[in-house]
């Protein structure tokens, strides 16, 4: 175990020693293509064609399996045949839709692309036969056969007639032909908002004199035009002026064209949210928001009201201070301007930045010292960290694995094998956490193959699929089943296996240096491996979270693995995994100087927490906000007529919610929800992410003592957590797992419900 914790810090840590340790496989696995992620048929681009292919084929077989159902002992089995046909679809889906966004090859990308929207268009299909629809009805209804399922049967099998429900199966044909065109209608239109976004005006000609407190180093970098500079409204450029510029008016006038969409985008906002409404109200709802929450842990427009006044109710007090610290501030610059009196001063929308960074300036001008806290966290001591830390908490560990020949899909891609202590090898994760030219930038987690239990009828079955011993590449009947990818060891007499969960893990760290060039945080001529700013390693540690969820979310049934739970409980683990990642007894598994080996002085932690602690409140009130413009924009409103030209304004709702949830008003004429992105992914359930961040402080308090005293390395507090809430993915519903995880605490929450989601609400998100 010591040899494997050894090596995990130095593949991440060195290239050379990754290099070599890759190819400690025996030679005549080293050369033959194993496959992109040891699936047999993606040993080339063309491998997705056959995948495809086969794949549909056993789809369609089950298809008629469950369309001929007659019997008691057939219907037993439907919730178990329809969780295997959903898993064969995803295992294309999932898989494909990662290639195609990932993989630097565009023949992988192209053949990815077609693969999806093969599998896709056959999975829309399939969610419109009536016949699998009335076979599941049958069998639901049907008290005999229910009482012979197990729990996640019983789950699963009610998932899937929601998702029936949801295709408008149940309406009459031309309803349904209506459901189809609105749906497609509203993709095209969500796609079109995120790919246009822009600004009423591009950019603004201003004066250089009136810049003063911007980096020249930025301004060198804009066009200048006799004596102007032309500044773009959109990025980072405008937002570095509005929290640097010291003219207000200047501040103002950037600070309102960056917020103010072009009129385009609004009307294709306010295009989408009535086709919403409309699809929403053609499957007998009152709005789009109360479709969304029906199967989330909130249930209703109303629920999440409740839990956002709430939550605004606890921070509003923070809030006020924060304002206050910001007028006093202001005063003090209007004073040594020879300004005697602050009487009548007040915080403008274009203030709050420019304040926020004096005062957080000031903070950390207290305790200022270099920040030398990356020399702390190569990524190799990371990784290690987070496995010792999984090893303490939950009894599983990572363990560095050779890939073999066509298993990645880039040289840097290392891959980890996920042990446990009592079940062995339980899950396979590639990390492709270092930046390259074309890569996408955002951290991110993909499950490319989800925990399902494989029968050995299923395995004896599947066999058959094969027709030449040349397809087999020597794999076990087991490995076969999972078309090549990784399995668990036999559970049962029959010979049934898991597939193993299959992860990627996506991050933009810089790769470790190959010069010679001196380092800011190298004592000798040695260049440093990978070197994480806190905020990256609260990153690593965030996306692991969604990790250790789908690694120990192991379920019989695909349909309720790992992250495959309500949307408003899917973050949980992994906002709950920040907490860990600036704890002392969890940053003293790992954190050392990667020259020296010298421990961390956690005061260097505390002192930059202290100056970055200033945000969290404006944070809190922005994202109250946003949350509650989302379910105003899905709500009945809409439809209403009650905006410009009997339509619905979007900006005049805009301006209501920042007057009713914000601290300071919003300056006129914006429209800054034409840059409102996450309308598209998360309408009508935005609030989710605040929500979990409200659990995840009352588990972090409640369950690990707030890290008091070591408790977020106990075992007993691990066990509890990965009892309560991991082990059972979405197979369990969220309010029983919070009960349950917090005990005496969470009595009452069993049943959720609008008292629940305003109890969570008044936890607020900051924790102790």
């Amino acid at each position: 175990m010591s040899h494997d914790d050894r090596d995990l810090r130095k593949i991440f840590d060195s290239r050379s020693f990754w290099h070599e340790f890759s190819r400690s496989q025996p030679q005549a696995t080293r050369y033959h293509n194993a496959g992109l992620f040891q699936n047999l048929h993606l040993t080339s681009s063309e491998g997705f064609e056959e995948f495809a292919h086969i794949t549909l084929k056993k789809c369609k077989r089950i298809v008629a399996r469950v369309l001929g159902m007659s019997t008691f002992q057939e219907y037993r089995t439907i919730a178990r045949e329809l969780d295997r046909l959903s898993d064969l679809l995803c295992r294309i889906i999932d898989l494909a839709d990662f290639v195609r966004a990932t993989h630097p090859d565009l023949d992988f990308q192209d053949a990815a692309s077609e693969a999806h929207a093969r599998m896709f268009e056959y999975m829309n299909t399939l969610n419109t036969t009536t016949g699998l629809n009335d076979q599941l009805g049958k069998a639901l209804a049907d008290p005999k056969v229910t009482s012979t399922w197990t729990n996640e049967e019983k789950t699963v099998a009610h998932l899937l007639k929601k998702d029936f429900s949801q295709s408008a199966i149940d309406l009459p044909w031309e309803k349904r032909q209506k459901f189809v065109k609105l749906s497609s209608t509203i993709s095209a239109l969500g796609a079109k908002f995120v790919d246009e976004m822009r600004p009423a005006r591009m950019s603004l000609i201003i004066e250089s004199s009136r810049l003063k407190g911007m980096s020249p180093l930025i301004l060198k970098q804009l066009e200048h035009m006799r004596g102007n500079v032309v500044l773009p409204t959109m990025g980072v450029t405008a937002l570095h002026a509005i929290r640097y510029v010291e003219d207000e008016k200047t501040r103002q006038q950037v600070y309102v064209a960056s917020r103010t969409a072009a009129n385009s985008q609004i009307q294709v906002l306010e295009t989408l949210l009535l086709q919403r409404a409309e699809l929403a109200q053609l499957s007998g709802f009152s709005s789009y928001s109360q479709m969304t929450l029906a199967d989330k842990m909130a249930q209703s427009p109303t629920a999440v009201d409740k839990f956002l006044v709430a939550l605004h109710g606890d921070n509003a007090p923070r809030a006020q201070e924060e304002l206050r610290r910001m007028l006093s501030a202001k005063a003090s610059r209007e004073h040594a301007r020879a300004h005697t009196e602050s009487q009548g001063l007040e915080i403008h929308a274009w203030d709050r930045d420019f304040f926020r960074r004096d005062i957080n300036a000031a903070r950390a001008q207290a305790s200022r010292k270099p920040d030398f806290l990356p020399a702390y966290f190569s990524l190799g001591t990371v990784m290690q960290g987070l496995s010792r830390l999984f090893s303490r908490l939950y009894g599983v560990r990572f363990v560095p694995h050779e890939t073999a020949s066509g298993e990645t899909w880039h040289p840097d891609v290392r891959r980890l094998d996920v042990i446990d202590e009592s079940n062995g090898h339980i899950a396979v994760v590639y990390c492709d956490l270092f930046a390259r030219e074309g890569k996408n930038p955002n951290p991110a987690h993909f499950t490319l193959r989800c925990s399902r239990l494989i029968s050995g009828d299923e395995i004896a079955e599947n066999t058959s699929a094969y027709s030449t011993l040349d397809q087999l590449h020597s794999l076990t009947p087991a490995r076969l089943a999972n078309d090549g990818m990784a399995v668990s060891a036999p559970v049962d007499s029959s010979g049934s296996v898991y597939q193993l969960p299959t992860i990627a893990l996506i991050c933009d760290f810089p790769a470790p240096s190959v010069s010679s060039k001196l380092s800011a945080f190298s004592i000798s001529k040695t260049p440093p491996p990978t070197l994480l700013p806190l905020p990256s390693l609260i990153t690593l540690f965030h996306e692991m979270g969604h990790a250790i969820h789908s690694i120990l979310g192991r379920t019989q049934l695909q349909n309720v693995s790992g992250t495959r739970c309500a949307t408003d409980f899917a973050e949980l683990p992994s906002v709950l995994m920040e907490r860990f990642a600036t704890d002392p007894a969890v940053l003293a598994l790992f954190a050392r100087h990667w020259e020296t080996e010298a421990p961390l002085p956690y005061e260097m932690v505390e002192a930059y927490l202290r100056g970055e602690r200033g945000g969290e409140t404006a944070e809190t009130e922005t994202q109250v906000l946003l949350a509650a413009v989302d379910q105003a924009y899905h709500g009945p409103a809409v439809l209403d007529g009650s905006g410009a030209e009997g339509g619905f304004d979007s900006t005049k709702v805009w301006h209501e919610m920042c007057t009713k949830w914000g601290s300071v008003p919003e300056a006129g004429g914006t429209s800054w929800q034409g840059f409102f992105g996450h309308l598209v992914g998360y309408g009508g359930s935005y609030y989710a992410y605040l929500f979990d961040r409200a659990i995840a402080s009352r588990v972090w308090d409640g369950v690990f003592k707030s890290g008091d005293g070591g408790e977020a390395v106990s075992r007993e507090n691990g066990e509890r957590f990965k009892q309560e809430v991991l082990r059972w993915g979405g197979a369990r519903n969220g309010w029983q797992c919070i009960a349950g995880v917090l005990g005496e605490e969470g009595k009452g929450l069993e049943e959720g419900g609008e008292k629940a989601m305003e109890e969570v609400g008044r936890w607020g998100v900051g924790g102790k």
